[in-house]
């Protein structure tokens, strides 16, 4: 055989071969072709795909484990009241509006036909002004945005305001025939409603004052707030009813929204301040109920029956919760405190001390403490709106009633 014959059967071995090689390989033992999973995409994307998995679990994990400390995360609700002053002579008129809390840190209130300035940081009294006669007490005070002007509305219809620094009248302001229940401050303008049913805008860097007068309640209007922003004014009735209105178009006397779901007096208003449109309004004895607005559509977007006469609310600003302040009642919360948490609206706790119904609230300027004015004739001071705290168990009894103080306003 010649060289030639062997290298040809050579590669005719070697190719016989490599097909044997490959039928073994592709084929079962029956002749059929194997069948083969492939992955489609690099090792990199699947290694990258399993990342990405790993990081959903940890956010996850995350998720649980910070939701979990937020729901153990208790607030910390005082049992008693931080301090007590005795104020005689405070008048049990729910309509009123005898005490404000100025950004000075002086709480202004009125006892019977004297008011006292008490200063909150060197504990130091001063009476203000002291008036003659039952038709000439005060019935409403309120500070200025700037705590430099005080504003006092009186049972005769008259208007002052007073120099905070100086402790001396500004000036009179007429424009009602009957007792001023409720002022409120946007600026320079300042609003006073009264028992004469109408609402009136004075601009106080002017000498006639008035900038706007409206008529459309039909009872007594005892509730006054403006918006944060300015924009909005929202005003409550004896009649039961609540307006809100537009700063831009109060002097034409049309109103934005006439609501009518209260079935007793508004008198407690407060405007939320973390949500531009939201209000809360309270009503009175006959009513009971605590019902969140959205002012922009004129809607209510939560009620709660509290069965309980709604003397204040204000806001929390370090959480989301509302407090009310109530008198006479048909259930358990009479003359309490409540609080109540946003929006879901259920009940965090109550407050309680006072032997007769609460009359007005107001808030610290920073927000941690509210004060209870009462026809016991005390005021209450309550750290209720502090930061929250770690732990497992609310406050204690004692831990109240170690830090009590009473004192006398004058």
């Amino acid at each position: 055989m010649t060289t030639k014959s062997l290298i040809f059967s050579s590669l005719l071995c070697q190719q016989i071969y490599r097909q044997k090689l490959v039928e073994n390989l592709s084929l079962d033992s029956e002749g059929r072709p194997f069948r083969i999973m492939v992955f489609r995409g690099s090792p990199k994307s699947r290694r990258t795909s399993i990342r990405f998995v790993d990081e959903m679990r940890q956010e996850e994990a995350g998720a649980i484990i910070d939701n979990d400390s937020k729901q153990t995360r208790y607030r910390r609700i005082p049992k008693g009241e931080r301090r007590v002053l005795d104020a005689p002579g405070l008048r049990n008129d729910y309509y009123e509006n005898i005490m404000s809390w100025g950004k000075n840190n002086i709480v202004a209130v009125a006892l019977g036909p004297e008011l006292y300035l008490w200063n909150s940081e060197d504990q130091s009294v001063h009476m203000l002004l002291q008036t003659r006669g039952d038709n000439d007490l005060p019935t409403s005070v309120t500070w200025s945005e700037d705590a430099r002007t005080l504003a006092v509305g009186y049972m005769c219809s008259t208007l002052q305001l007073w120099d905070a620094e100086s402790s001396k009248l500004i000036r009179n302001i007429q424009g009602h025939r009957g007792r001023i229940a409720t002022t409120a401050w946007n600026g320079h303008v300042l609003t006073s409603g009264s028992r004469d049913k109408s609402i009136i805008n004075h601009d106080v860097r002017v000498g006639n004052s008035v900038a706007s007068c409206i008529k459309k309640h039909t009872g007594e209007v005892c509730g006054l707030k403006w918006s944060t922003e300015g924009d909005r004014l929202a005003s409550g009735g004896n009649e039961n009813l609540l307006y809100i209105w537009e700063a831009s178009k109060m002097s034409s006397s049309k109103f934005l929204h006439r609501l009518n779901d209260h079935c007793a007096a508004v008198k407690a208003l407060a405007w939320c301040p973390y949500q531009h449109n939201v209000l809360a309004s309270g009503g009175g004895l006959s009513d009971g109920c605590i019902k969140i607005w959205n002012t922009q559509k004129g809607i209510c977007i939560k009620s709660i029956d509290t069965k309980a006469q709604i003397c204040g609310l204000e806001w929390n600003r370090h959480h989301k919760e509302i407090l009310s302040g109530h008198g006479y009642s048909t259930g358990e919360d009479q003359n309490k405190l409540c609080l109540w948490r946003y929006p879901s609206m259920t009940k965090v706790g109550e407050l309680g001390n006072h032997r007769s119904r609460i009359i007005n609230l107001c808030q610290s300027p920073d927000g941690v403490t509210v004060i209870s004015a009462a026809a016991d004739e005390t005021l209450r001071f309550w750290d209720i709106f502090g930061p929250p705290t770690d732990g497992n168990s609310m406050v204690s009894d004692l831990q109240g009633l170690l830090t009590l103080r009473t004192s006398r306003i004058r």
